[in-house]
């Protein structure tokens, strides 16, 4: 499809389809190269005719007029792609086997279709897609690429392609071209000049044997013929010379955490478990007569946070570091002289708001993925724009312009990172290891550019304030389709790609198409997780790539190699066929030094998902992730090899028979494993095929496709009216997605469910971390905005808790699911109910304070030993758990900080959204005002901003009675003597561990001190508040009486 054939757009239910044109310039295109024999590297050449030459007509496999009677008359005379047997063709010599053809002599006829018969093949195309083409294409394709028979009784014809002038690579490159008319698509049928995507080593049917041997065959034949090519050297058409010793090695490998770190700390939680058990039981066994209500909830809070611990602390138990092997990989997959055998990618980018989610911010993301260190022709950046804004669209527009010049400047200078705002502003030398003379000269050029460009889309930003009355215009005239945001139809435009999209030195540049799927009133579009599967069918047809990367709008590319660290994993012969997913860690920009709320969050990228990752992989966390697209399609993973089996009579039924397993979708289980037994099961399933995937004949064709690749197409129009299909509303109706399928709907935290699904299938994911962080992206550094993103990850917990895929559960069928990987499951299920039982906690010292009472009896000595056990194991694991980590302890302490001052607040509150919403359904949003604003000109002032919030009330409301329990409980011992001050530590300990853990919280309720310290004000108040309590108490100006009270005792006392 070219680059700038316009923007499409239409709604497949109301067979709508609308190219408008004309909204930007053309891009100068630059010319193909011609078609270039796969045997020998020459030129494939001219018919007599003047057409190009096509030796197979069954598959198109491009190959030379000399290497084609060669192979006729010496070799196996069939086609290395298909296998067919070699057709005669006009003014070919004949060989041995063509007295068989009952064609005429040269098959002239065959190639000279007439205009009636064109016009029938053309409607046959465009008007019964549903019926031909769709058979078609489950024949040729559901044994392509999927069980180890590939290379044998491949002879299937396959159906025709429209392409360009040179091959489809393994990228998937979409070869799309539209007519020059409003609104209509020319559509011709042509001879398929275009091979099928070549597999890698291993599963391609072409056999590298053979192609070598063939190779030789026919250096040795044109060198008799006195044929050479083109001035080439020989030695470029040689076999593949065998991959030396370090190719063949793993790609990555697991580095085990060292022994003398995670055996102590593996005793100290044998240790806190005991010493756990203990303490419980020494609690139950002496409860507290006169305060058994205190006593009971304390009691009641204990057991729950020690399952707490126990579901968090146990997943933790195996960590492991990895390492990656770049070089290997490039050895492996990047020959030198060949083109490049990596796997393609599709990235995938979402952005729903543009006045909420920065233009400027999406801008940079996508030029960061354009710009990485990848082959461009595996590269396909996809931009779901869920909002269908003329804003996002313009933007994007911009975007692609200035990618010309930005990329060639990244690849030529290797700058990190390759988003320019956060390239441009870091506070580094940027002539470190810089040797090239022109780099600061074209640097400051380049710099000007990009504010030139910042200065174009902050003119777009402002112009999109205010809409018109009339609606949105694009340039040409035509109303913008998306006026509308709730009712329009889906949107493509194709801003860069194959044709059309080059950098300004002529190189080629990744494709960047814009996505905005149909929308209609009475539809459920599932928020995010919809626009991704939306992603995920689009980009099946269009580029078809066997893995994708997906990455919120501001999470940009830090690492240009990210992509390669991930392929370390996925591609990797001995361990790849089973990774789901790698997920990197998410690390963030723009944080306060302090980090004051905890959003680094380090203490669950670095700790938590390094002991997952010893289990059965991370979890995902909605973005920075590289997904395998045939687990995302609801297969399972690949069967190792099998044990014998044990070989007894049939006599007894519980030995020697086995029934043969489906899965609840109908599939059979050797079609989910990703092989196919026989044509017959492939054939059987072709409904469940529509009822699992949805009836588009694209791109269930697509999805038999493991190494990717482009499906087969009639037209262009065919093409991008399944295009248009996939993104239809109405697509999903009674189909798998979101069900088994994609991302998984029921849920506003969708990834947990998504990643949770793949693991019960039995697939395994793995946690990468790269020296240089490979995504990074903004967090809320805002208190209320903080908790209001907790509160939203929290309520998608507690929806996953009460549905039908809890980890307490689901999933228990296959046995796929590892135990400790499901104590983390239920962990981040359950955490939001930690809520009920902390405030209760936290609200008991202030009680005891003001009551007199505690929740604990006298203690002896022998029973301190319990607490202070207790507490020294608790310090030791979490000193322990930093060692081996490499997490700083005020990381780890910010954290504990966080959780209780999320704990309290935003938790709370979404137990109590989960609970009406599922029990009455009742959905209800906490808005956040914004009351106060810092310095514009302070690069932190939203910390300081203060934004009213009904999050802030239980906290807030914990801080006061405590400190109020504090001053009354001082005062009380004052007063009483000095008997009563060892009961009081331990009432004040409680207390002062309530207001350390919150003093964050506190801080941000001040706001900015900038003269007096916060803890100034704190004691302040605190001490004032004591020393009027005492004043009062003590009263000095009251004169006291000496000797007794003659009222009470009397005369005579």
């Amino acid at each position: 499809m070219e680059a700038s054939a316009g923007l499409v757009a239409g709604s497949h239910n109301r067979n709508e389809l609308v190219l408008i044109r004309g909204h930007e310039d053309p891009k100068p295109l630059r010319a193909l190269s011609g078609q270039v024999c796969e045997i020998c590297g020459d030129e494939v050449g001219l018919t007599v005719d003047g057409d190009l030459f096509v030796a197979c007509n069954e598959c198109g496999f491009p190959v030379c007029r000399p290497c084609y009677e060669y192979e006729r008359r010496e070799g196996t005379q069939n086609c290395p792609q298909c296998k067919t047997r070699y057709k005669r063709l006009k003014g070919s010599p004949r060989v041995a086997g063509d007295e068989d053809e009952e064609d005429i002599d040269d098959l002239e006829h065959e190639f000279n279709i007439d205009d009636k018969k064109q016009k029938q093949q053309q409607q046959l195309e465009e008007g019964k897609q549903n019926s031909h083409i769709t058979e078609a294409m489950l024949h040729g394709k559901m044994s392509y690429g999927r069980g180890p028979d590939d290379g044998d009784g491949n002879n299937t014809p396959l159906p025709p392609i429209i392409t360009g002038a040179r091959s489809v690579p393994v990228s998937g490159e979409f070869p799309i071209a539209t007519s020059h008319g409003h609104g209509e698509f020319s559509s011709s049928l042509h001879k398929r000049i275009h091979p099928y995507p070549v597999s890698e080593p291993g599963s391609a049917t072409w056999d590298e044997k053979k192609e070598v041997s063939w190779k030789e065959r026919m250096d040795e034949w044109k060198s008799t013929q006195g044929i050479v090519a083109g001035g080439a050297d020989p030695d470029d058409f040689d076999a593949d010379v065998p991959l030396n010793d370090e190719a063949r090695q793993p790609l990555s490998r697991k580095v085990a955490i060292a022994s003398s770190k995670v055996n102590p700390y593996r005793m100290v939680i044998i240790l806190r478990l005991v010493v756990l058990g203990f303490f419980l039981r020494y609690r139950i066994l002496h409860p507290v007569h006169d305060a058994i209500p205190l006593w009971l909830t304390s009691i009641i809070c204990e057991i729950w946070f020690a399952i707490s611990w126990i579901l968090d602390q146990f997943p933790k138990w195996f960590p492991i570091d990895r390492e990656t092997y770049l070089d290997r990989l490039s050895l492996r997959y990047e020959r030198e002289g060949e083109p490049s055998l990596l796997s393609a990618v599709d990235l995938f980018v979402s952005t729903v708001d543009p006045l909420k989610e920065p233009p400027l911010v999406t801008a940079n993301t996508v030029l960061s993925i354009l710009a990485v260190d990848y082959p461009v022709d595996k590269v396909s950046c996809y931009v779901s724009d869920d909002g269908a804004s003329m804003l996002s669209f313009e933007s994007l527009s911009e975007t692609a312009e200035f990618a010309r010049k930005w990329v060639p400047f990244c690849k030529k200078f290797s700058i990190e990172p390759r988003a320019p705002e956060w390239y441009f502003s870091q506070k580094v030398d940027y002539l470190k290891d810089k040797v090239q003379p022109t780099f600061v000269q074209e640097r400051r050029a380049m710099k000007r550019e990009y504010e030139e460009f910042k200065v174009r889309i902050n003119a777009l930003v402002a112009k999109a304030q205010k809409v018109p009355a009339e609606g949105w215009i694009m340039k040409d005239g035509t109303p913008w389709p998306g006026n509308n945001t709730r009712d329009h139809p889906g949107m493509i435009q194709v801003f860069l790609g194959h044709s059309g999209g080059h950098d300004t030195d002529g190189n080629e540049l990744p494709r960047l198409v814009y996505v905005s799927r149909e929308k209609r009133p009475g539809f459920q579009h599932h928020k995010k997780a919809g626009a991704m599967n939306a992603l995920i069918r689009v980009s099946a047809v269009l580029t078809n790539a066997p893995f994708m990367l997906n990455l919120d709008c501001d999470h940009y590319i830090n690492n240009s190699k990210a992509i390669r660290e991930a392929m370390c994993f996925l591609m990797d012969p001995q361990v790849g066929r089973k990774v789901c997913y790698v997920q990197f860690p998410q690390r963030f920009d723009g944080i306060d030094s302090n980090d004051r709320y905890a959003n680094r969050n380090t203490v669950f990228f670095d700790i938590n998902m390094k002991g997952l990752d010893g289990i059965q992989g991370p979890v995902y966390v909605g973005t920075g992730c590289v997904f395998r697209r045939q687990a995302l399609y609801g297969y399972n993973p690949p069967k190792g090899p099998k044990r014998p089996k044990m070989v007894t009579c049939d006599c007894c039924p519980c030995f020697g028979r086995k029934k043969r397993k489906h899965d609840k979708d109908g599939l059979p289980e050797a079609m989910a494993d990703g092989g196919v037994d026989s044509d017959k099961e492939m054939l059987m399933s072709q409904m469940n095929f529509e009822k699992r995937f949805g009836q588009s004949a694209a791109f269930v064709t697509s999805t038999l496709m493991e190494e990717g690749g482009v499906p087969p197409s009639s037209s262009p129009a065919a093409l991008l009216k399944e295009a248009i299909h996939v993104i239809s509303c109405g697509y999903e109706d009674k189909t798998d997605w979101g069900l088994e399928l994609g991302w998984i709907y029921g849920s506003i935290t969708e990834d947990i469910l998504t990643g949770f699904k793949m693991h019960c299938r039995g697939w395994r994911s793995v946690y990468c971390m790269p020296r240089r962080a490979a995504f990074k992206g903004s967090a809320p550094i805002n208190l209320s905005d903080r908790l209001n993103q907790v509160l939203r990850w929290a309520l998608g917990s507690v929806e996953i808790f009460f549905s039908r895929h809890s980890p307490l559960l689901y999933g228990y069928k296959n046995g796929n699911l590892k135990w400790l990987e499901r104590f983390a499951y239920i962990n981040t299920t359950i955490y939001p109910f930690t809520s009920l039982p902390l405030l209760a906690y936290c609200t008991l010292p202030a009680v005891c304070l003001l009551t007199g009472k505690f929740i604990m009896p006298s203690i002896s000595t022998f029973a301190s030993l319990f607490f202070i056990a207790l507490f020294i194991s608790i310090f030791a694991t979490g000193i322990l758990e930093m060692r081996w980590s490499g997490v700083s302890i005020e990381e780890w302490w910010r954290n504990e900080q966080f959780w209780v001052i999320g704990g309290v607040s935003a938790h709370l509150f979404a137990v109590v959204q989960g609970l009406l919403k599922v029990l009455a359904g009742i959905d209800t949003n906490f808005t956040v005002t914004s009351k106060a604003t810092g310095d514009e000109d302070d690069e932190f002032a939203e910390l300081y901003a203060f934004k009213w919030t009904t999050l802030l009330i239980p906290p807030t409301t914990l801080l006061i009675i405590n400190i109020i329990g504090v001053v009354a409980g001082i005062s009380d011992a004052i007063n009483n003597g000095y008997q009563s001050w060892g009961p009081l530590f331990g009432k004040l300990f409680f207390a002062f561990w309530v207001i350390v853990h919150l003093y964050p919280f506190l801080k941000g309720l001040m706001g900015r001190q900038n003269r007096t310290p916060t803890i100034v004000v704190i004691w302040s108040v605190l001490l004032a508040s004591i020393f009027s309590l005492l004043w009062v108490r003590i009263d000095p100006f009251t004169v006291k009486a000496k000797g007794p009270d003659v009222r009470q005792c009397g005369i005579n006392c």
